[in-house]
C-alpha cells in the first residue's frame, strides 16, 4: 500500500501513524530505536504490505501493469489504490478528507526531528506538492508516477498507467473496495495484537 492507506489504517494513534508513514525508510531491526508506539506503526506497515502483496486481488490487478513495469507493477497498483481510497474516502472514514490531510502534514512537521533522514529529505516536497490531496485527481496520479520515474527506479509510463486506469475504472474501483474491506479488518486485528503485546511475525524480509 502507499502513503494514504498506511496512514488511514493506523487508527487514531499519532505515533502509530508516524511509524506507518516512515516504515519504508526503516530497515530490519533498526525500528527498535524508535518510541514503542512508533515501532508498532512500523511493524503494522510491514504486515499491511505483506497482506497486500500476497492478496489475489492485488496479484490480479498487477497483471494489467506487468507488461510495462514488470517487477515494479505492484508499486503502480499501490499508488492506484490510494487514488480509489482518496476518492471514496467517505466510505472508510468519518473525518473530512481535507482535515485528515492537514492534520497529517501538521503531525509530520511537528515530529520532523525524529524522522529518518530519507523521510526528512522528501517531506518538504511531499507537503509542498500536496501529495495526499493530489491522490484524488487523475493528473495528480500522473504527477506522482512521473516524479517517481525521475527520482527512483520505477520505469517511465505515466501515460500508459492513466490510460489503463481510465479504461478499467469501474472494475478497478470495485476490486479495490472488496480488497480494502478485507485489509481494514486484517489491520484492525494486527493492531489489536500489537497493542496487546502479542508477537507479530513478518514473513517478508523488511
Amino acid at each position: 500500500m502507499n502513503f494514504l492507506a498506511h496512514l488511514h489504517l493506523s487508527g487514531n494513534n499519532d505515533h502509530i501513524k508516524i511509524g506507518n508513514f516512515i516504515a519504508d525508510a526503516v530497515k530490519g531491526k533498526t525500528y527498535q530505536k524508535f518510541h514503542t508506539e512508533i515501532q508498532k506503526g512500523i511493524l503494522l506497515h510491514r504486515k499491511i504490505d505483506e497482506f497486500t502483496d500476497l492478496h489475489p486481488i492485488t496479484k490480479e490487478i498487477n497483471t494489467y501493469f506487468t507488461g510495462k513495469y514488470r517487477k515494479y507493477s505492484g508499486i503502480v497498483t499501490d499508488i492506484m489504490y490510494d487514488y480509489y481510497l482518496a476518492n471514496d474516502w467517505e466510505l472508510y472514514s468519518d473525518i473530512d478528507y481535507k482535515d485528515f490531510v492537514a492534520d497529517t502534514y501538521d503531525l509530520l512537521m511537528l515530529n520532523f526531528r525524529i524522522l529518518p533522514l530519507r523521510i526528512k529529505k522528501i517531506l518538504p516536497f511531499f507537503i509542498g506538492k500536496n501529495r495526499l490531496m493530489s491522490y484524488r485527481d487523475i493528473e495528480g496520479i500522473r504527477s506522482v508516477l512521473s516524479a517517481m520515474a525521475k527520482y527512483t527506479s520505477l520505469p517511465s509510463g505515466a501515460d500508459f498507467t492513466i490510460d489503463i486506469m481510465q479504461k478499467n475504472n469501474d472494475f478497478f474501483r470495485n476490486r479495490f473496495q472488496l480488497f480494502y474491506q478485507e485489509l481494514m479488518l486484517f489491520s484492525e486485528k494486527e493492531l489489536s495484537n500489537l497493542n496487546k503485546g502479542n508477537r507479530i511475525i513478518v514473513r517478508k524480509s523488511a
